[in-house]
């Protein structure tokens, strides 16, 4: 017992000079994947993300900006399995939420991109970008009673924050889907 407790620590007493190496490593290929990403080649981002999550599978950005380099190539699953990964390490992350509930806006999984969105603008009451895209998952959700008033009331808070963060052309964007709203559910310009 004691032998093999002593083999025990000098193993791990090896490994241990070893683990700032790996960590320099996944660092090394997470920093490459951003060079590649912000240089627009994102196979080859990808292919950084994923050796510097092999090397510590425990790091949330590698899986995080995998997701973004995913989205960017319109793989859509693959953003998703990779944000949703993100999400598993940090639950309560507002980014990756963000963009889970955007990716699957894009893959039209309304009720997975409600769940997230909303998760959001409830902790970030100031996130324009969170509450027009709920208003937009909300107007498609298709499987349980309309969420009228929700999609309306979200779009139009979408809209007062763009304006006020600057953002223009996302505020005419969401405003031209808020008047679709607005007609589709039978409410006037202001109700």
């Amino acid at each position: 017992m004691k032998r093999t407790f002593i083999i025990l620590l000098l193993g791990m007493a090896l490994l241990l000079p070893a683990l700032p190496c790996l960590a320099d490593e996944a660092l090394d290929w997470y920093l490459k994947g951003n060079e590649l990403s912000r240089a627009g080649e994102y196979d080859a981002a990808v292919d950084a993300y994923l050796k510097a999550i092999q090397t510590n599978p425990n790091a949330t950005g590698p899986f995080y900006n995998m997701g973004i380099a995913y989205k960017k190539l319109g793989q859509y699953e693959r953003a998703a399995g990779a944000f949703e990964a993100a999400h598993r390490l940090e639950p309560d992350n507002l980014n990756v939420r963000l963009k889970l509930g955007n990716v699957y806006n894009l893959m039209e999984n309304w009720e997975k991109a409600v769940g997230h969105l909303n998760y959001v603008v409830h902790r970030d009451p100031e996130n324009a970008e969170a509450y027009g895209n709920l208003g937009w998952a909300l107007y498609h959700y298709n499987s349980g009673p309309p969420f009228k008033m929700l999609v309306v009331t979200s779009l139009e808070k979408a809209v007062r924050l763009f304006e006020q963060q600057g953002m223009k052309e996302a505020a005419q964007a969401t405003r031209d889907t808020l008047e679709q709203a607005r007609q589709k559910f039978g409410y006037g310009p202001e109700f």
